[in-house]
């Protein structure tokens, strides 16, 4: 394991980015329970208020982003400088991605149903930057063997294939299958050889003659939804919190 981490992590220059992973991860998860915590009442936290402004967590974060970025940028992938910055910049981005439905839709939207965005985004980050740091890189790392540059090219070559296949998904209008399946071939492949679902660039483009095609793909998107939808709200309940119901709406009487 040790020669592992040295080969494929610490040479490659990659020890920040592991850092940077597991402080965003870290932040998140803490995150979540202090305001599954505050929400519920229980323990000594808190909501920060300062002369009658709700300071969300995205404030504190976008501070630690920029000075972790810039640390970063001004400093090189070796030594505890870089090292602190990524922890920082982790920090600073997982509180940010936390709220990331508040900025998209510019509204405390934290507890409803539109805040299942931020822990899509969050999910999606992290497994982007684990394909990153689990990718044999074939730079920085000194007196390569026969077998580990064999091994690192043919990895290469690989995910660049794995790539095609996700973008393919990811025109048929699977963007969950598509950005997993970079990490797992599998998914990738499968993703690019079942129907697109309506309305994608890939429908538009070739069904739009194909009656048949057409068809049973809106019939199996329909039957997909409805099989998964309830599996999908219970895992992001799970993960983020489960969503305030929403508000009755008032009926205009004439």
């Amino acid at each position: 394991m040790g020669h592992w981490l040295q080969r494929n992590i610490i040479e490659p220059g990659k020890l920040p980015l592991l850092l940077a992973l597991t402080a965003f991860v870290l932040t998140f998860v803490i995150t979540r329970v202090v305001t599954r915590l505050i929400r519920a009442g229980k323990g000594p936290f808190g909501n920060v208020e300062t002369g009658g402004v709700h300071i969300h967590h995205v404030v504190p974060g976008v501070i630690l982003t920029v000075v972790g970025g810039f640390g970063a940028v001004a400093g090189s992938r070796h030594g505890f400088g870089s090292a602190l910055s990524a922890v920082v910049f982790g920090i600073g981005a997982g509180l940010v991605l936390d709220e990331f439905a508040l900025i998209l839709h510019l509204d405390d939207v934290y507890w409803t149903e539109a805040g299942r965005q931020s822990v899509e985004v969050v999910v999606l980050t992290a497994a982007m930057v684990g394909l990153l740091l689990a990718g044999f890189s074939p730079f920085g790392v000194n007196d390569l063997s026969e077998d580990e540059l064999q091994n690192r090219g043919g990895v290469a070559l690989n995910v660049a294939v794995n790539f095609l296949f996700s973008l393919i998904a990811l025109s048929k209008g699977k963007a969950r299958i598509a950005v997993f399946g970079v990490i797992v071939p599998v998914v990738a492949l499968i993703g690019s050889l079942r129907l697109a679902r309506p309305g994608s660039p890939w429908a538009r483009r070739f069904y739009r003659r194909r009656h048949r095609a057409r068809a049973k793909a809106v019939l199996r998107a329909y039957h997909h939804d409805l099989r998964w939808s309830g599996p999908r709200r219970a895992l992001q309940d799970w993960i983020g919190g489960k969503p305030d119901p929403d508000p009755p709406r008032s009926v205009e009487r004439g």
